[in-house]
């Protein structure tokens, strides 16, 4: 087994270069049979949405084989004011657009109905537009799907399998909508579905979103010669197992992968970027332009500092990081990987450009550790680095800091110091409010030049 992880940094410094894998595609291979472009995590990220429609119609004008779009969860995003006031708009044109490029099946996350509380107006919208939807989330009242976990996708003369899994962590699903989810761990409904939704299937393709701890569990139980692709966790990497790939996407419409089934029983897989300077699709643009227009008010455009450099989504992180520890007076700073969105871009940065950096406000929060604990932490820490996939733990922090004793104080945001066990992999530990200003103005702080940030 090999592991490639190419950080966005590396694919930010690429541009529109083509294979950034060529340890799972310099070789010599068998003929095409199909090809597959994943993307996972939009969440209404609208500075790319139009690069990316483009980026997926010159794949298959310039490759002439049969092509899958998988779309694996988090289309929309409630934290995006654009986004609730259009109503989805962009998210729906763009969805609308992709059955003319080629077959697409959607997987659904935990932000798939963020607009639309209800799971099956959502999946039925979807449907109508020709998509095809997989996820083994039911409704709790009756029991039932709210759309199939398999479905059989033709491709010419032969046939995808496609299975999706969704996460189960429920209290990441909209509020309003979580007494009507039931939705079952994911590496158990595998255990004991998966081999059955695989009988007798051609190729296969399992879409999870359920995140990389649960999906160890599922590799094992794919056929040689599948594609995995997963998402929940905002990374981007590729793991090869025998002829088979398991991929991460990325995020924030930053990136997608190109997945090819080979006539050899091979996948392989080339992670791309989505540059901001790239081409668009003409009449997505216009309508990203327009509704911007229309729905951002003039204080939403305010411009609340200057970020001097671009910084990449795990730089941003760092940086951030590094504000909170400065806030509490600690030695060190972490937060959760999942409160970001997108880096920073270089200049001034309105209110709902930062909002997008920045997605969750909250308190600031510090204890005191031993140096070995804050050790085992920083290891687990800033996981858009090459690493191990058995090393990786799906929800991370990024962090900075450095140890100055054998007791090391930390901070962090109070969603993490209440979801320890998730991002510090305990329980016991004591963290206590810092007075201070909330996560988004210290982050602010730490992110623009020195004097122009102002209160977020």
């Amino acid at each position: 087994m090999s592991l490639i992880a190419p950080t966005r940094r590396h694919l930010l410094r690429l541009g529109g270069a083509a294979a950034l894998t060529p340890g799972l595609v310099g070789m010599a291979r068998a003929s095409t049979v199909a090809r597959v472009l994943a993307v996972s995590d939009l969440h209404s990220a609208y500075d790319r949405t139009a690069r990316l429609l483009a980026a997926f119609e010159a794949e298959t004008r310039t490759h002439p084989v049969p092509h899958v779009i998988a779309i694996n969860g988090d289309i929309f995003e409630h934290g995006n004011v654009v986004s609730v006031r259009s109503g989805g708009v962009i998210d729906w044109t763009f969805l609308a657009q992709l059955p003319r490029v080629a077959p697409t099946v959607v997987n659904l996350g935990n932000h798939d109905n963020d607009l639309t509380p209800n799971l099956a107006d959502v999946v039925a919208r979807m449907k109508g537009l020709g998509l095809h939807v997989v996820t083994t989330i039911a409704d709790a009242r009756s029991g039932l799907g709210y759309a199939a976990p398999v479905a059989t996708l033709a491709l010419g003369a032969r046939s995808l399998r496609v299975v999706g899994v969704a996460t189960n962590a429920v209290n990441t699903y909209p509020k309003a909508s979580r007494d009507r989810l039931s939705i079952p761990s994911a590496s158990d409904w595998a255990k004991a579905n998966l081999g059955q939704s695989l009988a007798g299937a051609d190729l296969v393709m399992v879409m999870s979103h359920a995140g990389v701890a649960a999906d160890r569990d599922i590799l094992p139980l794919l056929p040689d010669g599948a594609l995995m692709v997963g998402g929940h966790n905002h990374l981007l990497f590729q793991h090869r197992r025998g002829r088979s790939v398991y991929v991460h996407a990325g995020s924030w419409t930053t990136a997608y992968t190109a997945a090819t089934f080979h006539s050899d029983g091979s996948v392989t897989a080339e992670s791309r970027p989505v540059a901001l300077d790239a081409q668009p699709s003409a009449e997505l643009e216009r309508l990203v332009a327009a509704t911007l227009t229309a729905n951002l008010t003039e204080e939403e455009r305010t411009v609340l500092g200057d970020s001097p450099h671009a910084l990449s989504l795990g730089d941003t992180g760092r940086r951030v990081a590094a504000g909170l520890a400065r806030a509490a007076g600690a030695d060190a700073g972490f937060i959760g990987h999942t409160t970001l969105g997108t880096g920073a871009p270089a200049g001034p940065v309105s209110r709902y450009t930062f909002d997008s950096i920045v997605r969750f406000d909250g308190k600031l929060m510090a204890a005191t550790v031993s140096r070995s604990r804050f050790d085992a932490f920083s290891a687990c820490a800033n996981q858009d680095r090459p690493m191990p996939l058995a090393d990786r733990n799906g929800d991370f922090l990024y962090a900075s800091g450095a140890a100055n004793g054998d007791q090391v104080r930390i901070a962090t945001t109070d969603w993490c110091a209440a979801n320890q066990r998730e991002y510090f992999q305990t329980a016991d530990l004591d963290f206590e409010e810092v007075a201070a200003p909330s996560i988004k103005t210290i982050a602010a702080a730490a992110l623009f030049e020195a004097g122009q940030a102002s209160r977020a």
